[in-house]
């Protein structure tokens, strides 16, 4: 089936599969809500109003939203789409190795009256790696300019999506007072730069952790002990975030001394 055939209309989301080289309906969607996201409401006000901005055919930026593994990033994106989809949102999700495809994929909705983000999930490329070029006539065109309804939307733990060594600061030199970068930071940032918007996820704080675990155990009365459980299985990961708050989640619900 090519993209031109898909059925946009009843498919809010979709996945590019190299071995067939199309599009593979998503069957299965996260029923994650907008309202399910704690801790994070700045992300996610700032997200809400450049996606609103883009759906209004309005002036709107490509996102990247990096930082700190399970906090959130991902499980905003699937939010995105459940609360959006009805007014015209379409997501297709690339991996990062198809994305030498994107011109194609791009080509194919350009002219479709939906409005599409290409979701790039776990974004980061290595040295010597090219796909990125293929990223970058996405973002911002090069002699053709990008198409109106197409965003991209990308996750990633890195700032600048590229690997970066202490060797590239030292080639960085000092000119009448200024400071001039290595050509190798230059091309990390350059990237990056292209996404209008970028937004920050850090570890969670305890408390933040702690309101996200009450707001998956609503019920619950005996909120101390609770607490105390939710604080131990964090320890135990070493981390405390949205991911680890969905785990505890996942284990504890239905035990007796939460019921």
């Amino acid at each position: 089936m090519s993209e031109t055939s898909f059925d946009w209309q009843n498919t809010p989301a979709a996945v590019w599969r190299r071995h067939r080289a199309g599009l593979r309906a998503i069957r299965r969607l996260d029923s994650i809500s907008w309202d399910d996201l704690t801790g994070i409401s700045q992300q996610k006000e700032a997200l809400a109003r450049n996606t609103e901005r883009f759906l209004n055919l309005q002036p709107s930026n490509n996102v990247l939203l990096w930082g700190s593994r399970g906090t959130g990033k991902s499980s905003l994106i699937k939010a995105l789409l459940n609360r959006y989809h009805e007014q015209g949102l379409r997501i297709i999700e690339v991996d990062k190795d198809d994305l030498v495809n994107l011109p194609e994929i791009v080509d194919d909705i350009c002219d479709l009256p939906f409005r599409f983000l290409i979701f790039c999930d776990d974004l980061s490329f290595d040295v010597g790696e090219s796909g990125y070029k293929a990223l970058k006539s996405i973002l911002e065109g090069s002699l053709e300019l990008p198409p109106e309804n197409v965003r991209v939307y990308a996750t990633s733990n890195r700032r600048h999506l590229m690997p970066e060594f202490m060797s590239d600061n030292l080639k960085s030199e000092m000119r009448d007072g200024e400071l001039h970068p290595a050509e190798a930071i230059e091309e990390q940032v350059s990237l990056a730069d292209r996404f209008g918007l970028q937004l920050s996820f850090y570890p969670f704080t305890q408390d933040t952790y702690l309101q996200a675990v009450d707001a998956l155990f609503p019920e619950v009365t005996d909120r101390e002990q609770l607490h105390i459980e939710a604080v131990r299985f964090a320890t135990s990961k070493g981390v405390r975030n949205g991911r680890s708050a969905q785990q505890f989640y996942r284990q504890f619900a239905g035990d007796p001394r939460f019921s």
